[in-house]
């Protein structure tokens, strides 16, 4: 698909909980390199027993557990999408046969509880470097976790009176961590709140038996 198209982005979801991050990390410089700059990470934890029992664990961490495992995450893939390779440090100098400059790339260090790291990002940088990032959690644990890295959000609810609360927690949360939406605030919550409300309507046409009437009215 991103081969045929130019304008269409690509969000990947993918649990912190099952891969090393030097994988990932790779993984998603790779994408956004095909993509041309195009792909986005939906970051979640996982909360299923069944999936971590298919990767070999007894049981899934505890909720707080996994989003502590999530940041550990984050902060290793940004140093490697952000620190190893500096602006310029790709020649392609095919005359004298340089690739990259050695002085300009880095290995990246990180001893912390959930993980050990120390290599160079394998992929040199991406368009964007850092894929867009969106996440789902509606925990008082996810909407800070998605205050500190998200720039896409996805909100559930029946109403706007619902989900308004909770946009205005995650912008303050945001705010408090530094990462002023203004003057350009985002708009995404809001959009997603229309989406939500439209959903309900649909689904009550579905049960009043009108949506029948509604598609074949449509052009």
């Amino acid at each position: 698909m991103a081969y045929v198209t130019r304008n269409l982005g690509f969000g990947v979801t993918c649990a912190v909980s099952y891969e090393h991050p030097y994988t990932l990390a790779r993984r998603f410089s790779t994408l956004d390199h095909l993509t041309g700059g195009r792909i986005g990470w939906n970051v979640v934890t996982g909360y299923l027993n069944s999936a971590a029992k298919g990767i070999g664990l007894a049981r899934q961490p505890e909720h707080d557990t996994r989003y502590e495992i999530a940041e550990e995450y984050m902060q290793i893939v940004y140093k490697l999408w952000e620190g190893s390779w500096e602006d310029g440090a790709v020649l392609r100098d095919r005359t004298q046969r340089v690739f990259a400059r050695p002085e300009k790339v880095h290995r990246i260090r990180h001893d912390g509880r959930y993980f050990q790291i120390e290599a160079t990002h394998l992929c040199e940088p991406s368009p964007q470097r850092t894929p867009l990032i969106y996440q789902a959690g509606a925990s008082s644990r996810g909407r800070q976790f998605a205050a500190m890295h998200a720039e896409c959000v996805f909100i559930n609810g029946p109403s706007k009176q619902v989900i308004a609360p909770i946009v205005a927690d995650i912008r303050r949360r945001a705010a408090a961590a530094g990462r002023n939406h203004e003057p350009n605030p985002s708009r995404l919550a809001a959009i997603l709140a229309a989406d939500v409300v439209g959903y309900s309507r649909l689904m009550g046409a579905c049960e009043e038996g009108t949506l029948e009437t509604s598609q074949s009215a449509a052009p």
